[in-house]
């Protein structure tokens, strides 16, 4: 693919993706993406089949720029502790911005498609990489003696359910900034973290 091409099919996911925000996942057709990217049907098929295939790569797109974006703040030589700071600080930002989310249009899509083999679930994928990450995270603390956690899997299964539950409260019936900290507090003091 030329660069103008890749550009043009970065511009489609980008705009796309503001569509999937906007509208959530089951109510977006091809007609409401040409009109947003003002590019014709044959335009957007030439590099996208359906909504199904476009929102794929939309989720794609956002867990690479999630990867970036996570690696960008953690400096040079982080602490189990400074990793678990930036990793709640873009959690907090997520939860508190309930209009820049996908995560209405995730769980349509989930819902609308619940054929989807356990394999390839991206919620499922996406929750079990975090309960991973965490879980070693927990255990780097506790040899770092950072923190004092008895079950680095379970504590790491419980912050990950905490953390969903919590984006649900957000899209739905609203959450405020106060209980957002209050809850990942809860969260840290099952680490040891007490301030």
């Amino acid at each position: 693919m030329g660069e103008k091409s890749v550009k043009k099919k970065q511009y489609i996911l980008n705009t796309a993706r503001k569509v999937f925000m906007e509208k959530g996942y089951s109510a977006v057709t091809m007609k409401d993406i040409v009109d947003a990217c003002e590019i014709s049907r044959g335009g957007l098929y030439l590099y996208f089949g359906s909504t199904d295939e476009l929102f794929r790569e939309v989720l794609k797109l956002e867990s690479e720029e999630t990867d970036d974006t996570f690696a960008g703040q953690i400096g040079e030589n982080p602490t189990p502790s400074d990793i678990l700071a930036v990793f709640l600080k873009e959690q907090k930002k997520e939860l508190l911005h309930k209009g820049d989310s996908l995560t209405i249009a995730k769980y349509e899509y989930l819902f609308a498609n619940s054929e989807i083999p356990r394999k390839d679930n991206y919620l499922r994928k996406q929750f079990e990489t975090g309960v991973k990450v965490l879980t070693k995270l927990f255990e780097s603390g506790n040899e770092a003696g950072e923190f004092s956690c008895e079950d680095p899997a379970g504590t790491a299964r419980n912050f990950m359910y905490v953390i969903e539950g919590l984006k649900i409260t957000s899209q739905t019936i609203g959450i405020t900034e106060q209980t957002v900290d209050k809850e990942l507090m809860f969260l840290m003091q099952g680490l040891g973290i007490t301030n």
